[in-house]
């Protein structure tokens, strides 16, 4: 059962990308984030309610859901559309992985968590994997303009992420369920995308590419709901720090469907990159001993020799 779970959970974010990209066109950025995240809250507030698990936040736990809100479901998606315009979905997925590292950086900056020093060696992998990365195009100043300004939103948007992960963790201190929380902020964000929209004057103009609704579809009901699910199985069985090395893995298959897909041509920089990006999320996750499939796969092979 704990397979299923890994493999899906990995599958599905690792495939959420190139439909993040599909839903770039007519429709306008705002609009295409909150009907994902419409959908996305219906059903997941839908499920509380008929499980008779709803709740209203309140107080301190409302004022923290709608920051959240602003930073997980608006703000850092709006950064990571907008960079789709300029990077492959896969090099996205890749950034976004390096979410682990500044999870770690933020935690001992804000909340003066001690941080060890495998986390600041793994930063420097990451560092360096995303630099070898985008070395080609930092290499040559005819593109330079938009590859930067692509990597640059998505960095941001994952800063956002990893300050939302902060709040979901003070959240989850007060009492809050990440599925009550990430409902609300969910409709928070949405909400708020769409006001922004109606108040700088943008109009709503429906795509009208079939792959762009099974896009929304695909990301509200299997980014949204189920890989959410199944990755909270998954930590509620392996607990966080084992759980988490589904961020190690699904860049592989972004990077794999952005070759089939986009376009995208492995280069021996891109390679040394993304183990260098896998390599320092590894390390941040390192305990003292390989996780148990490690050990039972790799491990078990050589002492069998």
């Amino acid at each position: 059962m704990t397979w299923i779970l890994y493999l899906t959970t990995v599958a599905i974010w690792g495939t959420t990308w190139l439909a993040l990209k599909w839903q770039l066109g007519p429709t306008a950025i705002p609009y295409s984030i909150a009907g994902r995240f419409l959908l996305a809250a219906a059903l997941l507030l839908g499920f509380l309610f008929l499980t008779r698990r709803v709740r209203l936040p309140r107080g301190p736990v409302l004022r923290l859901v709608l920051l959240q809100g602003v930073l997980l479901f608006c703000c850092n998606f709006l950064c990571f559309y907008q960079a789709s315009h300029w990077l492959p979905s896969g090099l996205i997925a890749v950034i976004f992985s390096t979410s682990t590292l500044w999870n770690a950086l933020a935690a001992r900056l804000l909340l003066k968590r001690q941080v060890a020093p495998r986390v600041w060696y793994g930063a420097l992998l990451g560092l360096a994997g995303l630099t070898a990365l985008f070395w080609p195009q930092l290499a040559n100043t005819a593109i330079q303009g938009p590859t930067l300004q692509g990597l640059g939103l998505a960095l941001l948007g994952t800063l956002c992420f990893s300050t939302g992960n902060l709040l979901s963790a003070r959240l989850q201190g007060l009492g809050a369920t990440p599925l009550q929380t990430n409902g609300w902020g969910m409709l928070c964000g949405a909400l708020l995308l769409l006001a922004g929209a109606q108040v700088t004057g943008i109009d709503y103009v429906p795509d009208p590419a079939a792959r762009y609704w099974w896009a929304l579809g695909y990301l509200a009901l299997f980014g949204s709901v189920i890989g959410f699910t199944t990755y909270l199985m998954l930590v509620g069985r392996l607990g966080p720090e084992r759980a988490a090395y589904t961020t190690v893995l699904f860049p592989v298959v972004a990077l794999n469907l952005s070759v089939w897909f986009e376009g995208y041509h492995w280069t021996l920089w891109g390679l040394l990159g993304l183990c260098s990006v896998m390599g320092g999320n590894l390390l941040v996750f390192w305990r003292g001993q390989a996780p148990a499939w490690w050990q039972r796969i790799v491990m078990g092979r050589l002492l069998a020799r």
